[in-house]
C-alpha cells in the first residue's frame, strides 16, 4: 500500500494522502475538503432514511491523519457544516469533544457554499473562520475552484473522482486528486458526499485513491 504519495507542486512538496486529504510537509499542514459535518443528521431531519454514524467515523478518519502525520495546522477548504440543520446537540457535542483533544492544533475553515447557509461553526471549536482565498505560500486556498490571478488554486467544491473501466461493462468510480496547472482540487472527505466524474484531460495529472493507496491515471 502507498498511504501517501509525494509530489511536487509549484517548486513545493506535497503529500496526496489515501485518505483523501493533502500533507504539506515544509508547514506541517494538513488540507481537508468538503467534509460536510451533519449532512446525515441534515437529511434525517427531513425524513429521509440515512446511514447513522458518519460524524463520528469522519472524526476518526481525522484522528487518524493526525496521529500519523505530524500537524500544527489543520485547513478546512469549506464545507466544514453541511446545511442549518447540521447544527444538532449531538453533532456540536461529537465535534466539541474532538476540538478539546487537540487543544495546541490551529484550525482554520475557509467558507464554502454550505457554510454561507449553515453559518459560521461555534466559538467553542475555536477555528479561525475566513473568506476565500487564503494565501499561503504559492497556493491560493480556496473552497471553490475559480483561477487566482498569481497564486495557483487548491480547492474543493467539485467532489472530483475517476472512472476505472475493466472487462466488459465493468466499472469502479474512486475519488481522486486533480492536479493541473494552474488549479487543483481536492477529493471530498466526507464519508456521505457525492462525487463529480473528471477525465485525464492534457495538462493535469489524476491521482486516484482506494484501498489504502494512492496512484495515478492520468
Amino acid at each position: 500500500m502507498t498511504p501517501h504519495l509525494p509530489i511536487e507542486l509549484e517548486q513545493t512538496e506535497l503529500w496526496l494522502l489515501a485518505d483523501k486529504a493533502i500533507y504539506w510537509p515544509d508547514q506541517k499542514t494538513l488540507l481537508i475538503a468538503d467534509i460536510h459535518f451533519g449532512k446525515a443528521a441534515a437529511y434525517r431531519r427531513l425524513g429521509q432514511p440515512v446511514p447513522h454514524g458518519t460524524t463520528q467515523a469522519n472524526l476518526q478518519r481525522l484522528d487518524a491523519l493526525l496521529a500519523r502525520y505530524c500537524c500544527a495546522h489543520l485547513i478546512f477548504l469549506g464545507d466544514f457544516l453541511h446545511a442549518p440543520e447540521s447544527q444538532t446537540p449531538a453533532v456540536l457535542a461529537q465535534l466539541d469533544e474532538w476540538r478539546a483533544s487537540h487543544p495546541s492544533l490551529a484550525v482554520t475553515l475557509i467558507r464554502g457554499n454550505h457554510d454561507r447557509r449553515a453559518g459560521d461553526p461555534p466559538a467553542s471549536l475555536e477555528m479561525n473562520v475566513v473568506a476565500e482565498p487564503l494565501l499561503v505560500g504559492p497556493f491560493a486556498l480556496q473552497h471553490e475552484p475559480d483561477p487566482h490571478p498569481t497564486h495557483h488554486v487548491l480547492a474543493g467544491h467539485l467532489h472530483p473522482a475517476y472512472r476505472l473501466s475493466g472487462r466488459g461493462r465493468q466499472s469502479l468510480r474512486l475519488p481522486c486528486f486533480c492536479i493541473g496547472q494552474r488549479l487543483s482540487l481536492l477529493p471530498a472527505f466526507g464519508s456521505f458526499t457525492g462525487m463529480m466524474e473528471v477525465d485525464a484531460d492534457p495538462g493535469r495529472r489524476l491521482f486516484v485513491v482506494g484501498d489504502g493507496s494512492v496512484w495515478r491515471v492520468g
